[in-house]
Order: structure tokens, then sequence, then C-alpha cells
């Protein structure tokens, strides 16, 4: 080949590789401004152009917040965001969809476009969060350009008694009365040949999650949690489950042993239970458990939203008789209640216990001397640390499964899927305070919510 051919081709090839680079630097710098999140935009919205009339207000998310200049004039909009807290969270424009998602520590410009005289709803759309407190108005005035630190809490702008007040009234409300009780006894119907045969039916209901705060639960038999399914060890199982949801669903038996076919994933084990359907599962009992069942089909939306439960077959072996830690634990002891408790923290019905947020929570009512037996389990998608005040709690089993070794927590972890079996001696007379110790979790300027109860031990009448 001539050597003015093997240039000419070597021209070409560079121009290639030079072109390439060009589109390449042109698309990194048509996603530098939201880097590392994700945005979105309403359909003939388009992104505002960097200008020198943009408004540019700066925003910060932490655990669980939204702040920062919060009152700007009309215009292009760009936000700078920066996200403070340890996890991922999300900003978004109420009714404009416009969201963008940053992980923990991470900064993104965002363009949002022109935005008129009004008022816009800032919320953080991970589940949970807003609840939690990330939420804020953003004002957009002709007078604009005063900034409003939302949250904030300089001395002139926060009525510091009227916080004190309402922490005082939250507790004091304690406990209010709802519409609704969840985790009630389901009693089967015994068939026979001695199945022992359950009925559910999945729909949407109005649940009052607090005091008159309804949302649309997603349920089992009308409750939040679902009806807790009790069963000996060998009994032989039939549950109906009809669907009368808008969608279709399936259930899993978390925790529990079944064949494959019952299982509950659609459609790898079973055919999805589409609206109007009735699928009943059948399996035998055949193992102790502390289990629970929920929706598997679109979980990340039917389970937070309601459509979970206990489950326990047979008993617990007790470490009665034991010395652990150095505290000793009676040879006759016996259990006086046994108490489930669902945790939950998303979807309709947000930071919960059994379905209900503080003041609305069941206290439990104990003698004292009693012995308890609790259940935590975390149909959630955050972890909650299960914090009893003045009783040390005796962690004798994981997910159902009894420890070699039982130990004393004060804080019990649990993380979302896991169940913890304690036991706990009520031997102190008084109200004692029973909460997740993510304090978010619990309190808000409001005042006291979401996932406190109380145990109220009785002294001997």
């Amino acid at each position: 080949m001539p050597a003015d051919r093997s240039f000419e081709k070597f021209i070409i090839v560079l121009t290639a590789i030079f072109g390439l680079f060009a589109v390449v630097i042109a698309v990194i710098a048509g996603i530098a401004t939201v880097r590392g999140g994700t945005a979105s935009a309403a359909e003939g919205e388009t992104a505002a152009a960097a200008t020198d009339e943009v408004v540019a207000p700066h925003i910060t998310l932490s655990e669980f917040a939204i702040e920062g200049d919060l009152v700007i004039p009309p215009g292009e909009v760009r936000f700078e965001i920066h996200n403070e807290g340890a996890v991922a969270h999300n900003l978004a424009v109420e009714g404009h969809g416009i969201s963008a998602d940053l992980n923990g520590g991470e900064s993104i410009n965002f363009e949002v476009g022109a935005l008129e005289p009004g008022e816009y709803k800032l919320t953080c759309e991970i589940a949970g969060h807003k609840e939690a407190g990330m939420e804020a108005t953003l004002v957009v005035s002709e007078s604009g350009g005063e900034t409003q630190l939302g949250g904030g809490h300089g001395d002139e702008e926060v009525d510091w008694a009227a916080l004190d007040q309402a922490m005082m009234d939250s507790i004091l409300a304690y406990p209010a009365e709802t519409e609704g009780i969840g985790n009630q006894l389901l009693e089967p119907e015994v068939l026979a040949d001695g199945t022992k045969r359950f009925e559910l039916t999945a729909s949407i209901v109005e649940w009052e999650v607090e005091p008159g705060r309804f949302v649309e639960a997603w349920t089992y038999n009308e409750m939040v949690p679902g009806p807790m399914i009790k069963l000996d060890v060998g009994d032989k199982v039939e549950i109906a489950v009809t669907n009368e949801l808008p969608m279709g669903t399936d259930v899993h038996w978390h925790g529990i042993h079944t064949p494959n076919p019952m299982d509950g994933v659609a459609p790898l084990t079973q055919p999805l239970i589409e609206p109007g359907d009735t699928f009943v599962y059948e399996f035998v009992a055949d193992d102790p458990a502390v289990g629970m069942y929920h929706a598997h089909h679109h979980a990340q939306m039917q389970v937070p939203n309601g459509m979970f439960a206990p489950m326990i077959i047979g008993d617990l072996p007790l470490p009665a008789g034991r010395t652990i830690g150095g505290i000793d634990v009676p040879a006759d002891l016996e259990i006086a209640q046994e108490i489930p408790m669902v945790l939950n923290d998303a979807g309709t019905i947000g930071f919960s216990l059994n379905g209900k947020s503080f003041p609305a929570t069941q206290p439990y009512v104990a003698n004292q001397g009693d012995w308890l037996m609790i259940h935590y389990y975390n149909e959630g998608l955050q972890i909650h640390p299960m914090h009893q005040h003045q009783f040390p709690q005796l962690v004798i089993a994981k997910d159902g499964i009894p420890l070699d070794n039982p130990y004393w927590s004060d804080t019990v972890n649990i993380a979302p899927g896991e169940r913890y079996t304690v036991l706990v001696h009520a031997e102190d007379a008084g109200v004692w305070v029973w909460h997740c110790h993510i304090l978010n979790h619990v309190e808000r300027e409001e005042g006291m919510f979401g996932m406190v109860t109380a145990l109220i031990v009785q002294e001997p009448s």
C-alpha cells in the first residue's frame, strides 16, 4: 500500500477517535448537572439553561429534614442540593413530576425549570422519610430573595415553649383510641380430616394509623397487621387467599418450611392471584417457627402498605433454670403473655408498631413479677433498635431458631425481615416507655409519634 494511502487511513481513524471522544465529553457534560442521582421531569417540562439569571437556592437534606433557601424570586430554578445525611435521600417537587436522588454525602446541581409565584411542596419520596419530617414549603415570590431556613431554629424564629407544650400534649394523649385493631388471632375451620383451613382476603380499606389520620391500607382481612395464625407442629394446613385488590398478589410464608409450589413467588412457584381469584396454599406445619406471611408480588408497595402478619408454629424452648450473664432464670418459669410486635416504617402506614402510630399504639399491662415473651418482626425498610426502659431483654431466639447461648440486651437491633424473640421480667411497678431508639422514628416537632408504646407494670392488688 502506498505511503500516502496509509497516512490517509491513519487520519480517518484518528478523526473517528476524536469524534467519539467529543461525543463522550458531550454526554458527560449533559449528565453533570445531576451526577450520581436520578432526575425526571413531567412531559413538556425542560431543564433550565444555565444563565446568569438562574435562581440557585441551596437545599440541604439530612435525617430527617429539608432545610435551606426556601423563599426565592420567580424564574429558572436550579437547586444546589447537598445530602448531609448518612443515608440516601430524595428531593421532589410534589405535583410536578420532578425529583432527584442523592447518596449520603453527595452534592448535585439540579435543574428544575421555570417556577411561577406560588407555594411548592418539597418532600423526600423515600418510604417513611416524609413522615419523619422531610417536607418543606418552597415559596416563590416577587419579593423573594430573603432566605428562610426550613426547620432552622434561630432564637427569633422558634417558640420554644410551644415546642415543649406540643411534646407534653402528645405524650399525655396516650393511649388514644382509633378505629381498627390488627394482629387478631385467626381461628381456623377444622375439616373432617383434621386439616385447619384459614380464609384470608386481600383488600384496600381506610385504616386509622393515629388519631384523625386515615390512610389507604392494603390488608389481609381488613386489619394491619393481618390476622395472626398460630399452629401446632404437625398441623395440616389450608389457607385460601382471595384477592380483592386492583392488582395481582401472592403470599410468601417467611421463615416457614413449605414445599416449593407453596413458597408464594409468582410466576415461579404459582400463578399470580389475579383480582377476583382465589388460591389455596397447602402444607404441613412440620417445624416449629416464629415466622410471618406477607405479599411477595410488588412487595415494595404491598408490604409497607399493610400486607404482613405473624405466623407462629409450636412453642420455643425456654432457658428455665439457667444462669445467663449472672442472672438466674427460674426453673419454674411460666410465660404470662406472648406479644407479637410488628415494626414498620414505610408506605401509607409509616412509622408504627402493630399498624398504629403513637399515641394510638397499644399499651401492654403486666403484673409485677410476670415474665413476658415478645416476638419482634421487622416488616419495614430500615433497621430498628428496640429499647425497653428499666428491663433488660433476654434474647432466646433469632428468626425462630432457639439460641444455644441466650444473652441479655438493653437494646435489640432488628433488621428488615428479621425476627427476634426475647423474654422480659417485669419486676418493677410503673409506666415504662418502650420504643425504637432511632429518635427520628419516635419524635418530631409536633411531639412524640411513631414507634413508641409503654409497658405498664401493676403492683399486686
